[in-house]
């Protein structure tokens, strides 16, 4: 019996070659969206999970309160690691401080390598899970040790064994490699971390690190921890939460600091807090947006199939009745149709894993993973098969019910009719297919304006044309004369500075200001970035008052340069001349301000621009900052510079970064969300296209001899093609009509979590709904004009 339902359903398949087609490819690419998004939820959901003890481990964070406002940070002081330790070891298993992830440059002979990479205290390896290829987890005991990722080593050494060999960090440190861990996969926190160093060896190498030992107020370092196997976070957390604010002096006390642990389980997905410290969500609202995505896309498809079985009912009423007359029961019918779909959903998936293989390196490349097809997880193919059978009664459902019923006496009789109320559900599924293709097409164009709203946020500066260099290793310092000199000398650069921050990012912050007037209750931390006095001309800043530093006023070593936020929060009147005071008491100096200039949009360009003040220094600078000669190429200049900085640095890499190109990664995130919706609103879109081309297709031919009775009484092509698309232009107005309070519900909601957003313009969903109205013309109008252009004695001769 079940081979004869097959049969049945290949031979119908074969015989309705066009609607088989639409079916089958319908299905086929919702299926290959579905199963794209459910990988890139796999991806999402196993962030960190290769880790052996992925629920144990977590990061300690704090949170501190300023004017009202709880900021929360990753950011904690020096002693916080001894003082767990000590007074709360019960609670941990192990404890790893580390330093900021950063590139740093490793030295074997004449190679020369800038990975990134990280110092950690000696239990970081157990904390991480390391997979060993060599040595052991024990590796960072001795202080002058290095373990390098599987990629880093076979780089610097090739086949030779790397253990025990010698090699230098930063041209100043030397090291002993004693161990070879296995590449952390793309899914981590720690993807990039190519080596790890000993801490002990980073506090012994940095003498400002003397100072931070007993520095409670001093945020500069990470914490990981893993928790002892008879803790929770929870209580954890509660235990430790004062730990800072009863080491603090009664001053530094109304910051309110509370410490946390951060679960390692929440570290990507849940990585939001608002501004009164609730955890608000993160990478799982991306998560739920596709999710839902894909589940709307593929019931799209299955609608399609829904809609063109119905439609066909007609065609399939004569079978239905006379299989009943000779005795099939409604469970035989039902099984039959059912059947049909499985079929249907077995030869799209087999199509839809065909289109995912093909489309995966491109679609990596897009989301910016490393996906590959689950086919060796038993699971998936579990999944898969519930999928698919799921997809089967979905899709088969309603025409398995609905063509069943039929009355085998008036079907025979010739007296059955479908009668109106039979297209009031294909209208329906209509309507819904519509209302979610505009949602997503005004949900992407929003997406869009969101992201070249805030590119073309006033800077403050001109990015183009800058270059910035990390000054990673002593041989650096001292240079910037010469190199200066020489660079414009031969016409590589205009000018060029050093800087303590990069262009697109601040890595100083402080709260230890005070000036005439402060209100004591209200603080801020202040952006406090060092440069030389060729800063302003090198990147172009626009003074509102004031002037520039300059080597010729010898006052100008105590003097400051605030940005326009800076001089609105301390309310300073005629700010130019007055005093600010930096420091704790017994440390404080006094600086004064010479010029304001307006705010350079350096970190997240969705938020308002931090308070910022600039202070000339001769020391304490972490990048050069160079602006290209615009009168030559940017290939010429950057060759020039690059030869010149050979010379005179030959044992750094030249390692470079464009400005406007670091600064354009911020908008990542939000540009891979907006070009994934908007792939997926053009699948939805064609999905919905091909099942309203089938449509149209079966209206034209159930409506064949009314189209030539009205030509032979003198119908014209044009009112012909408006009777047969009337119809489905109505459907999509009302589509629009649900769409677009929807897409604007959701998408201000959206915008919301943005400070620094763009408004939602009517014309977005004026310009949706045209072209919905479009592409349904465009759709229906091909089987509507060759419809109306048949001849009519073709389609009135007798059968």
């Amino acid at each position: 019996m079940l081979r004869n339902y097959f049969l049945i359903a290949i031979r119908n398949l074969l015989k309705n070659k066009v609607y088989s087609f639409i079916n089958v490819g319908g299905l086929a690419v919702g299926m290959s969206v579905a199963l794209l998004i459910g990988l890139w939820i796999h991806d999402e959901l196993s962030y960190d999970t290769h880790q052996q003890n992925y629920d144990r481990v977590g990061q300690v964070m704090q949170q501190q309160t300023l004017n009202g406002e709880v900021g929360t940070q990753m950011a904690i002081p020096f002693p916080l690691e001894k003082e767990l330790r000590d007074t709360y070891g019960g609670y941990f298993k192990y404890l790893a401080s580390a330093s900021w992830e950063g590139s740093h440059i490793l030295t074997y002979g004449d190679k020369k390598l800038s990975p990134s990479g990280l110092y950690m205290g000696i239990d970081a390896p157990k904390i991480l899970s390391l997979r060993m290829k060599r040595g052991t987890l024990e590796g960072l005991k001795d202080p002058h040790s290095i373990l390098l990722s599987e990629s880093t080593a076979q780089s610097l050494f090739g086949n030779m064994d790397p253990i025990n060999k010698v090699l230098r960090i930063d041209n100043k440190l030397e090291v002993k490699v004693t161990g070879v861990y296995e590449n952390v996969p793309n899914h981590s926190r720690f993807r990039e971390v190519n080596f790890i160093a000993p801490w002990d060896l980073y506090v012994t190498s940095e003498h400002w690190l003397e100072r931070a030992k007993t520095q409670w107020g001093n945020n500069s370092f990470q914490l990981f921890v893993q928790i002892a196997d008879h803790a929770d976070f929870e209580t954890v957390s509660r235990a430790i939460v004062n730990v800072k604010f009863n080491k603090v002096s009664k001053e530094d006390q109304r910051y309110k600091a509370a410490i946390f642990v951060h679960p390692m389980t929440q570290w990507h997905l849940y990585s939001n807090w608002d501004k009164k410290g609730y955890q608000t969500g993160g990478a799982i609202e991306y998560v739920w947006l596709f999710a839902i995505i894909g589940v709307f896309v593929l019931l799209l498809a299955c609608i399609n199939f829904m809609n063109l079985s119905t439609a066909r009912s007609e065609k399939r009423a004569k079978e239905v009745g006379i299989r009943k007359a000779i005795g099939s029961i409604r469970q035989q019918l039902i099984t039959q149709f059912f059947t049909e779909s499985l079929l249907v959903v077995l030869l799209a998936f087999a199509l839809a894993i065909l289109i995912v293989e093909i489309s995966l390196p491109w679609f990596n490349q897009v989301a910016n993973k490393e996906i590959t097809f689950l086919w060796k997880n038993p699971y998936f193919w579990l999944f898969s098969i519930g999928f698919m059978l799921l997809t089967s009664l979905l899709a088969g459902s309603y025409p398995a019910l609905y063509l069943s019923s039929f009355q085998p006496v008036k079907v025979l009789k010739g007296t059955f009719r479908v009668g109106q109320m039979a297209a009031l559900p294909r209208k329906v599924l209509v309507v819904l297919q519509f209302t979610v293709s505009i949602t997503l097409m005004i949900g992407t164009v929003i997406v869009y304006q969101q992201v070249q709203y805030s590119k073309s946020r006033p800077a403050g500066f001109k990015r183009e044309g800058l270059v910035m260099i990390q000054m990673k290793s002593p041989d650096f310092f001292g240079k910037y004369d010469v190199l200066r000199n020489e660079l414009k000398r031969i016409g590589a650069i205009e000018e060029m500075t050093e800087s303590s921050s990069p262009l697109t990012d601040v890595w100083s912050n402080s709260s230890a200001f005070s000036w005439q007037g402060k209100d004591p209750n209200r603080d801020v931390e202040f952006a406090t970035i060092f440069i030389t006095h060729d800063y302003g001309k090198t990147v172009g800043w626009q003074f509102l008052e004031g002037r520039d530093l300059s080597t010729a006023h010898a006052t100008d070593s105590s003097a400051i340069i605030l940005n326009e936020s800076a001089a609105q929060f301390t309310q300073i009147k005629d700010p130019l001349g007055k005093v600010i005071t930096w420091g704790s008491k017994g440390e404080a100096k006094d600086y004064t301000i010479i010029g304001v200039v307006k705010d350079m949009v350096v970190s997240s360009p969705y938020a308002p621009v931090k308070p910022a003040i600039y202070f000339p220094h001769i020391d304490n600078f972490n990048w050069m900052i160079f602006r290209l000669n615009s009168k030559k190429s940017t290939h010429e200049s950057l060759a020039k510079l690059e030869a010149v900085f050979k010379r005179i640095i030959p044992a750094a890499p030249f390692d470079y970064q464009f400005a406007d190109a670091s600064y354009g990664q911020k908008f990542a995130a939000e540009e891979q969300v907006g070009t994934l919706a908007g792939l997926f609103a053009i699948l939805a879109i064609l999905i919905s296209c091909l099942g309203l081309f089938g449509l149209a297709s079966f209206v034209a031919e159930q409506r064949t001899k009314e189209i030539g009775v009205r030509k032979v009484l003198g119908a014209s092509v044009l009112s012909l093609w408006q009777l047969l698309s009337k119809d489905f232009i109505v459907l999509v107005l009302l589509s629009c009509g649900i769409a677009i309070p929807m897409a604007y519900y959701f998408m201000a909601d959206w915008l919301e979590k943005y400070e620094y957003r763009t408004t939602i313009h009517w014309w977005v969903f004026i310009v949706a709904g045209m072209g919905a109205l479009i592409i349904t013309l465009i759709t229906v109008s091909y089987q509507a004009i060759t419809a109306a252009l048949m001849n009519p004695v073709k389609s009135l001769k007798s059968e």
